[in-house]
């Protein structure tokens, strides 16, 4: 019989801010294993960013060992592979399964937790860029900003958009389908938009710092375009 690591097991099991972060960027990163032959059922979380593996292991309260993997060609990424029937239980009850990537549906999520759980997806599989250009006169010209996020399931994104559009007004938004996966752009005013939805005050660790530095990079170089609810987070 293997060894027991320590983990949280009823974390999956209550809404709050953290619980709905770290399932959306399981959904984003995330899967699940049934390794029958071995009476197991594990929950597994790979990314490139180290610190991200850090903050969710600590947040489920493991002691399971984060794996480091080395390709050939590629980065450097890192795998926490946790065995719990428990947590493996509470998460297809929230929608998730093994072999999800193409397939994956936009779950039931309270609509207090929903801003949690699209910026945990976003962290996981998303970005926020900035494109700029030199002016003639060495000045900084701003061309767009765009949030993307992106999946391997056409329907997912196709909820999340018209979720989105629903509860922001966004006035785009629109799916379009990449070599491997399909990818939900927004331009320059609707990323504007996303911008008080997907972080507060408070949020502690429960973001990736560069993704937000990149928001306040664009307003530092459009003050005019801040809104007054968003003053406070760009302090």
């Amino acid at each position: 019989m293997g060894v027991k690591y320590k983990v949280n097991e009823a974390f999956f099991n209550r809404w709050d801010p953290t619980m709905a972060y770290v399932l959306g960027y399981l959904y984003a990163d995330g899967s699940l294993e049934d390794a029958s032959y071995l009476r197991g059922k594990y929950l597994r979380v790979t990314s490139v960013d180290r610190d991200s593996i850090v903050r969710i292991r600590k947040w489920l309260e493991s002691e399971h060992t984060i794996v480091v993997s080395k390709p050939p060609i590629g980065r450097i990424r890192y795998l926490l592979r946790i065995g719990s029937h428990k947590i493996y239980d509470s998460l297809t009850k929230l929608g998730l399964y093994p072999n999800k990537s193409l397939t994956i549906k936009f779950p039931a999520i309270p609509d207090k937790y929903l801003s949690d759980f699209v910026r945990g997806y976003m962290d996981g599989d998303g970005c926020v860029s900035l494109y700029t250009k030199k002016g003639k006169k060495k000045d900084v010209i701003v061309k767009k900003l765009s949030v993307i996020f992106t999946s391997g399931s056409f329907d997912f994104l196709s909820s999340l958009c018209e979720i989105l559009r629903r509860k922001l007004q966004l006035d785009q938004g629109n799916v379009y389908k990449c070599q491997r996966c399909f990818q939900l752009r927004y331009s320059t005013n609707d990323s504007i938009k996303l911008f008080p939805f997907l972080y507060r005050k408070n949020l502690k660790d429960l973001f990736f710092k560069r993704k937000f530095v990149v928001f306040s990079k664009y307003f530092k170089l459009r003050p005019q375009r801040i809104e007054p609810c968003m003053r406070s987070l760009l302090r």
